[in-house]
C-alpha cells in the first residue's frame, strides 16, 4: 500500500498495517538544513484509538523507532501506522507545525476516525 499525495502532505490509507506502509523515498533523507516532516501516527489499543504527533527528518526511520519500542515513551508497546504527514522546509518549521497539530484535537479526532474507516469520507 502506498501513501496518497495530498497538497504538501502525505496521507496513508486508513487500514494499513505498519509493516505495509510504503513511505516515498523523499521522506527518508537525513541531513542538516533539509526538509523536516511533521507526522501523526495512529494505533488501536484496548483503551481506544490513539494518535501521536511528532516531527522528524526521516519518516521511515522514525516509524521504525516507534514500532520497535525506541520512540517516545508514550508510543512504546503499541504498533503504529502513519496516518498523516507534512513535508516542511526545515526542522524549525516542522517543530512549529508539530505544536499546532498537537493542540488541534478536532483534526486528530478526524484523522483517527478516518484511519478506522469511520466518518464522512467513508461509507459504511
Amino acid at each position: 500500500m502506498t501513501l496518497r499525495l495530498q497538497p504538501e502532505a502525505f496521507v496513508s490509507e486508513p487500514t494499513v498495517s505498519p509493516a505495509t506502509v510504503a513511505i516515498p523515498s523523499e521522506c527518508c533523507v537525513d541531513g542538516d538544513g533539509g526538509a523536516g516532516f511533521v507526522y501523526v501516527l495512529g494505533s488501536a489499543t484496548a483503551r481506544g484509538y490513539r494518535t501521536y504527533v511528532g516531527w522528524t527528518l526521516n519518516l521511515e526511520r522514525r516509524l521504525d523507532q516507534h514500532n520497535s519500542g525506541k520512540g517516545a515513551k508514550s508510543t512504546r508497546g503499541h504498533l503504529w501506522c502513519l496516518i498523516y504527514a507534512e513535508r516542511l522546509p526545515d526542522r524549525i518549521e516542522a517543530m512549529r507545525r508539530e505544536w499546532h497539530l498537537k493542540h488541534d484535537r478536532p483534526l486528530r479526532r478526524r484523522l483517527a476516525l478516518s484511519a478506522q474507516g469511520i466518518g464522512p469520507d467513508h461509507s459504511m
